[in-house]
């Protein structure tokens, strides 16, 4: 593999930063010197803070030549379920389409790296939630980012703020049963995706590296 100059601070562009791992994403982001600058895209304001600079936007229609596609690297936290999308075809909208089209704006607009928050058992030979991540995964890695790295969590030990009612009961038997669990199907906290997400823009390595569940 080939070494990455990293010695000047990245600009990067942080997708999902409102979710529990996006969030996370965001702090340790802004507290890192080795980034000068994040972009955020959401559909509410955020506060205004250092190094931090938030754009507002309607994800169904996002603008080809927007400059906050001018970015060194991205990393994508978006993620949805089926009941909150509404339906398969929404869901694939969030999940797969959204975070392909995003690496290729930026892809075209100069960036190199690129970390993608997938799933543990993402396969195109799984069940279509698993299938999908693996199509984002596809769909990104065909773009040939020179760094492209991808974090396959499992369950995410967070208490959301919409309703997830399966995911509560599991993060709690899963908690509670943790010693119990091998080590790949434990819950995992936002902080350590985040981190490993994080990581993955700013290795000194190219090449695609794949984080497992266990490795967090």
């Amino acid at each position: 593999m080939n070494n990455m100059d990293t010695a000047a601070p990245i600009r990067l562009l942080l997708i999902g930063a409102t979710g529990a791992v996006g969030n996370q994403v965001l702090e340790q982001a802004l507290a890192d010197e080795r980034i000068s600058e994040v972009v955020t895209l959401t559909r509410q304001p955020q506060p205004a803070r250092a190094k931090l600079d938030n754009h507002v936007v309607d994800f169904s229609s996002l603008p080809d030549n927007a400059s906050w596609w001018q970015v060194d690297a991205v990393i994508c936290t978006l993620g949805t379920t089926i009941k909150a999308a509404g339906s398969q075809t929404a869901f694939a909208a969030v999940d797969r389409d959204l975070p392909i089209h995003v690496a290729m704006l930026t892809r075209k607009a100069g960036a190199t790296r690129y970390a993608l928050n997938s799933s543990l058992g993402a396969s195109l030979d799984g069940n279509f939630y698993l299938r999908t991540k693996a199509e984002a995964e596809a769909g990104i890695r065909a773009l040939a980012f020179p760094a492209f790295t991808i974090v396959r969590p499992s369950l995410i030990d967070t208490v959301r703020t919409e309703s997830r009612p399966g995911e509560l009961i599991g993060i709690y038997i899963a908690r509670a049963l943790r010693a119990l669990i091998p080590k790949r199907y434990r819950a995992v906290s936002p902080e350590k995706i985040a981190q490993a997400l994080l990581e993955g823009v700013l290795r000194e390595q190219s090449g695609e590296h794949i984080i497992e569940s266990e490795q967090l």
